[in-house]
């Protein structure tokens, strides 16, 4: 390989995989094509890409299973294309291992974003402070101050903030956080989390009728902005 990054591309329809190699590789990527989700696991194994666009909708198997076969051997990421009314079809997904999703009809503008944000280093150790928009967080010893104003937070509510901000860039289904912050036996208290995320915004939003820091995906779950590049 010549240094540039390498895209695998999952897809059945040749003018998909078209349209996405040309745009990846006037960005400056290279890419691999698989057909159908085996072609796919065996690129992996034999090429080490460093990004996989899966489309959930293939002819040997359904996304969601290359997904599950791949994380018992890799942590790859993944970016799902999937359509509109694949609402639980993308939860599914997220829950199992995908980094994030895109929908069908989608911009390239919107695709390379998110691509971008799934190929940044992934941190071995969980870092004891992050800093963002003028926050700090200290996960150590549970304390949070903007502008060096400290700031009060519950403990779930801070196991809540600490859940989202780990994961900057990816979206965090409902589920996957009702079981992080309490418990398998929670997962389906939607209407409770909403109540939390609520009130971090008030806490910690410039503007919490106008959130940059915890971003809702309608019908999925909550993402954590990406930071700018050294500020965690």
């Amino acid at each position: 390989m010549n240094g540039r990054q390498t895209i695998l591309i999952v897809d059945d329809e040749p003018q998909i995989q078209r349209f996405l190699g040309h745009a990846l590789v006037a960005a400056g990527y290279q890419t691999l094509l698989a057909s159908d989700g085996r072609e796919a696991l065996a690129v992996v194994a034999a090429q080490e890409p460093d990004l996989m666009i899966l489309d959930l909708g293939l002819p040997d198997m359904n996304g969601k299973e290359v997904i599950e076969r791949l994380r018992l051997r890799s942590d790859l990421p993944v970016i799902v294309l999937s359509a509109h009314d694949q609402e639980m079809e993308k939860i599914m997904a997220l829950d199992l291992g995908a980094d994030d999703f895109v929908s069908k009809p989608f911009g390239i503008g919107e695709l390379l974003a998110r691509l971008r944000a799934s190929l940044r280093p992934r941190r071995a150790a969980r870092p004891e402070m992050i800093r963002q928009d003028g926050l700090s967080i200290d996960l150590a010893a549970h304390r949070i101050s903007r502008d060096g104003e400290a700031l009060r937070l519950t403990p779930k509510e801070f196991d809540l903030l600490a859940a989202l901000a780990l994961n900057a860039g990816r979206v965090m289904t409902h589920r996957r956080l009702l079981e992080l912050v309490w418990g398998p036996a929670h997962v389906d208290d939607v209407p409770y989390l909403r109540v939390f995320v609520g009130q971090l915004r008030q806490k910690l939003e410039r503007d919490p009728a106008r959130p940059s820091l915890i971003l809702t995906e309608p019908g999925i779950g909550y993402r954590w902005a990406q930071p700018e590049l050294g500020e965690i």
